[in-house]
């Protein structure tokens, strides 16, 4: 690690107090981040889900508002979140052999990034799929909820590396 400094937490304060991080001497920049995750949704349940015959409605179009407002709704849920002027929120959710693949994208321009909106959204839009196919599945697994980039304020560019393991 020459040249690095070390890894700090911060949202540690005095003797490992949680606290809010102080965003006054940060710039204003353009953040972005998108996430991801999966919901693995057994076959038959599946079937269900892509011809609209779940007994909730429409579980796709459900979970992506769910994402979006959830989005919105991060610093309600994670307690040293910053509320924020979120520019824009999009939940992808696209059908896949396995079930079902979750992307979440948030913008902003401000002095924190939008990583935990993202990652919320994911995890809403997910619950939200478990919640109205339940009654079909019981074997739902929610699964990989990661961020896959972010970009904006001091650490710049950060994006998953998703090319296969080497052996």
């Amino acid at each position: 690690m020459a040249g690095r400094t070390k890894p700090e937490l911060s949202h540690l304060g005095e003797g490992g107090a949680a606290r809010m991080v102080d965003l006054r001497a940060k710039q204003d920049t353009d953040r972005e981040a998108v996430a991801a995750g999966d919901v693995r949704i057994a076959p038959q349940a599946l079937e269900l889900v892509r011809k609209g015959k779940t007994k909730k409605g429409n579980v796709i179009e459900t979970a992506r508002l769910a994402g979006i407002l959830a989005a919105k709704r991060t610093s309600d849920l994670i307690p040293l979140c910053h509320p924020l002027a979120i520019d824009y929120v999009d939940v992808d959710i696209r059908d896949h052999s396995t079930g079902l693949a979750i992307e979440a994208t948030v913008r902003s321009h401000g002095r924190t990034g939008v990583e935990m909106e993202a990652l919320t959204a994911v995890s809403v839009a997910a619950l939200t799929i478990y919640d109205m196919v339940k009654a079909a599945d019981k074997t739902m697994v929610i699964e990989n909820i990661r961020l896959m980039r972010k970009l904006g304020g001091k650490s710049g560019l950060y994006e998953r590396d998703t090319s296969p393991p080497r052996n």
